[in-house]
């Protein structure tokens, strides 16, 4: 094709048109400033031996659980190659895919250092077939991997976990799996008895959720997996509240006490499915005369003697009565 006859050919007729449009003049210049550009792109399409430099990111599959390599790997090859121009612009403006290498696959035919003509073949599968590697960085890649020792370590929360107004935590979290699998040194896994998450906000929960989250990295050291689930149970919850009377025991056979009050009030927090289940038996406030008869400014400080596992958070309104010994009339 004879692009400079095309271009010779049309150029009068262009020429023709614009004069007789307005602003010709800014017309007629980016007409031509666009043809140029078609003209040298078609030129640059049919040129041999165009040079392209890229990066190709690498991704390594199939690494065994239980070893770790024994120098860095790199993320990327720098490539140099030379192609017809069509095939350099299609690499500039395609997205390259990831270059794979099968660490399991290599060490199993014997390979411990990725390079020559199986590292060159290697890079080809991501070019196009009439491509020439002119050159490539880095030139070799070592895969040469070192035994574990590996410890199974109870998964443990490090973090914060707040809810909505009228939610609340149901249960202790859990994780997905408990259970992971460290693996290092002998010295390093003496050093560890559970393996923590990564410090975590987990904030405003409305209702019980699922949530993937990172084992803290450990220096010289792999978890497998890396990344478990959190399991947080959310209920939505509501106050209530009952009169508890304060009653003593332990009391000697001459004696008998008064509290003033006589009673507290309980004010708890619980789900709205156990709602209807609490009752104010439930809750005693019972006092041991042993603990508090000496005292001498005449109070005593209240507790719960008894209450349902169910509740959250149970308070008592006041936190503490005065107390009078009386003595029992005998009959």
């Amino acid at each position: 094709m004879d692009l400079k006859a095309i271009f010779q050919k049309w150029q009068p007729k262009a020429e023709a048109y614009f004069s007789t449009l307005p602003w010709k003049n800014i017309l007629f210049f980016l007409f031509f400033l666009v043809m140029a550009f078609i003209f040298w792109l078609m030129l640059f399409f049919q040129k041999e031996n165009v040079e392209g430099n890229y990066r190709i990111p690498l991704k390594y599959t199939n690494i065994p659980e239980d070893v770790v390599f024994d120098h860095p790997l790199p993320e990327f090859i720098e490539v140099s190659v030379t192609d017809r121009g069509s095939e350099i612009f299609r690499l500039e403006v395609t997205k390259r895919d990831s270059l794979e290498i099968n660490v399991s696959a290599l060490s199993e035919s014997g390979t411990q250092v990725l390079q020559g003509d199986q590292y060159r073949q290697l890079i080809l599968s991501r070019l196009a077939s009439s491509s020439t590697i002119r050159g490539y960085y880095p030139m070799n890649i070592s895969l040469a991997t070192s035994k574990l020792e590996s410890k199974k370590l109870l998964v443990v929360f490090d973090g914060e976990i707040t809810t909505s107004r009228a939610n609340l935590v149901a249960d202790s979290v859990t994780f997905i799996p408990e259970i992971v699998t460290a693996y290092g040194s002998q010295l390093s896994l003496d050093q560890l008895e559970v393996a923590v998450t990564e410090y975590t906000l987990i904030k405003n929960l409305k209702a019980t959720s699922q949530l993937p989250i990172n084992i803290n990295p450990v220096e010289g050291v792999k978890f497998s997996p890396p990344q478990v689930d959190i399991f947080i149970p959310i209920e939505e919850y509501t106050e209530r509240t009952f009169d508890v009377p304060i009653a003593a025991v332990g009391l000697p056979d001459n004696l008998d006490v008064k509290f003033f009050p006589s009673r507290a009030t309980v004010t708890f927090t619980v789900t709205l499915e156990e709602y209807k289940k609490i009752v104010p038996e439930d809750f005693e406030i019972v006092l041991d005369y042993s603990t508090f008869h000496e005292n001498e400014d005449g109070k005593v400080s209240l507790e719960l003697s008894k209450s349902p596992f169910t509740v959250v958070n149970p308070r008592l309104s006041p936190s503490s009565v005065e107390f009078l010994f009386e003595s029992k009339v005998s009959r």
